[in-house]
């Protein structure tokens, strides 16, 4: 039987081991181990001694390199109970550099929160699956089986017949141009023309969808393929104007623009997803068959996902409210605050169908390359971001077509931004009062109100120059304050107009 003499650490720090039935191969193979223990024995002493000088804040590299060593060592060649006698001493330091706690201001972002992520996703989980479980239990099944298409549906016909013959536009546009470059009218009458032609690209939906008793989603469709054509025929017109004055000119490298009126290229520009015109545009070199089919059955279940949350919690709610702007103030609070969670998750698979999935398989089958519909909006530090990244189609149009001819023009900077919100707002009041047959102007002041706070976030930002602050308010101005006080209050119009009607 083995026996064990308590190790005593001398002047020379050795430590002795006496041992009855051990070999000396045994007593070979611990050697370095012993030597280990005492060069990290020596460390600490050497530790300690710095700390009684006041030099002790940091340890040298041949300490730290030796505990690594040591304890390195240690790990890999799993000890026996014999060996934790000759391993885990007392002296030997366990503190011997400065470190800052996890979660701790400088270090909180140097950290794996993967975790935490988990948590967020199984209390997410958790959560909604209590709140689909209380909502069938007090509402039942309120998916109607005529909720994508009805009798009624029957009835929008006119609609159907105006998005059809809105290709009309663009190729009257097409027309003008050839005309002029054939000679045969003046740049006067042109701009003239294309002033006429985009307007009434417009004005005709409008017209055909206030006449008709239709469906408010096939309203907002057709709305929003007249919007999609009208901004395309001001880049279609735009750009020809300045190719124009690019071919005309003597600067160095003009050569390098020819102005040439392709109906090809026209026809690529409007069914392409971009607003952008330009005469040729980078192209993939196949289309993925099989890649579209995925595409097109997630566009499927998440379209599909939007109109049960529309149908099962959205509309259940803004019935069982009253107007925010007549009600008790804190009970439009309750209300806003409960719509925020379904209307955010009707937004988000919004954004995720249309911007990723429709104009993704939309660019795939035309081989178009320029795919940067977004950017990680989701990390805007202020509003003025978040317009920038959430649509870049739109976006690239107001810098290309708005922004910088007004900043060409001497407008000032802010001026032109708010021009931009101007024109932004304008067509988000169109794409809803129309189709609901309603002008509150509601959208309208809601985007305009988006420039004072383009200033606010921004000074915030500014201010405690944190992205995590900045992000906050982003999300809350997004989630509460934007669109579910929106939805109330033109549901609630709404509501009211037909009761007067009838």
């Amino acid at each position: 039987m083995a026996m064990f003499e308590s190790p005593e650490i001398s002047g020379s720090s050795t430590a002795t081991v006496i041992g009855t039935s051990r070999s000396e191969s045994d007593l070979n193979h611990f050697a370095p181990r012993r030597r280990a223990v005492n060069n990290a024995v020596d460390a600490g002493t050497r530790v300690v001694e710095r700390n009684n000088s006041g030099n002790g804040e940091t340890v040298d590299a041949r300490d730290r390199m030796e505990s690594a060593n040591f304890s390195r060592e240690n790990v890999n060649e799993n000890p026996t109970n014999s060996d934790t006698r000759f391993t885990y001493r007392p002296s030997v330091p366990a503190h011997w550099r400065i470190k800052e706690s996890p979660l701790s201001s400088d270090n909180i972002f140097q950290q794996s929160h993967a975790g935490l992520f988990n948590l967020c996703v199984v209390v997410l989980v958790a959560v909604n699956s209590r709140l689909i479980i209380e909502n069938l239990m007090k509402y039942g099944w309120l998916i109607r089986t005529g909720f994508w298409f009805s009798s009624r549906s029957l009835r929008d016909w006119p609609l159907f017949m105006c998005c059809l013959s809105l290709p009309i536009f663009p190729i009257a546009a097409f027309v003008v141009e050839k005309l002029l470059q054939q000679n045969q009218i003046s740049e006067r009458t042109l701009i003239l023309l294309h002033i006429l032609i985009s307007t009434l690209a417009v004005l005709y939906p409008v017209v055909v969808i206030l006449r008709c008793d239709s469906a408010f989603l096939s309203g907002i469709a057709l709305m929003l393929f007249a919007c999609i054509v009208w901004l395309k025929l001001v880049s279609y017109a735009h750009t020809n104007s300045d190719m124009r004055s690019v071919a005309k000119s003597t600067e160095k490298g003009s050569e390098g623009c020819m102005y040439n009126v392709s109906f090809r290229s026209l026809a690529y520009f409007m069914a392409a997803p971009t607003l952008c015109y330009q005469t040729s545009y980078p192209r993939t070199a196949s289309i993925r068959k099989n890649w579209v089919v995925r595409q097109f059955i997630k566009l499927i279940i998440f379209t599909g996902l939007m109109g049960f949350i529309i149908e099962q919690y959205i509309n259940p709610i803004v019935q069982n409210s009253q107007h925010p702007l007549k009600a008790n103030f804190l009970y439009a609070i309750e209300r806003i605050l409960k719509l925020s969670v379904p209307n955010t998750y009707v937004w988000l698979c919004m954004f995720y169908s249309f911007f990723h999935l429709w104009l993704n398989i939309l660019a795939e089958l035309l081989r178009f390359g320029d795919r940067e519909f977004y950017k990680d909006w989701w990390n805007a530090k202020t509003v003025e971001e978040y317009w920038r990244m959430w649509n870049m189609p739109v976006h690239k149009w107001m810098v290309r077509h708005i922004y910088l001819p007004c900043l060409r023009n001497g407008i000032p900077k802010g001026v032109a931004i708010l021009i931009a919100f101007l024109v932004s707002a304008i067509f988000h009041e169109l794409c809803i009062a129309v189709p609901c047959h309603l002008f509150k102007l509601w959208a309208f002041f809601g985007i305009m109100f988006q420039a004072p706070l383009v200033l606010i976030t921004s000074y915030l930002q500014n201010k405690f120059q944190s992205s995590m602050v900045g992000n906050m308010i982003f999300w809350f101005i997004f989630c509460i304050l934007g669109q579910p006080t929106c939805v109330l209050l033109y549901y609630h119009d709404l509501m009211n107009r037909k009761g007067s009607a009838d």
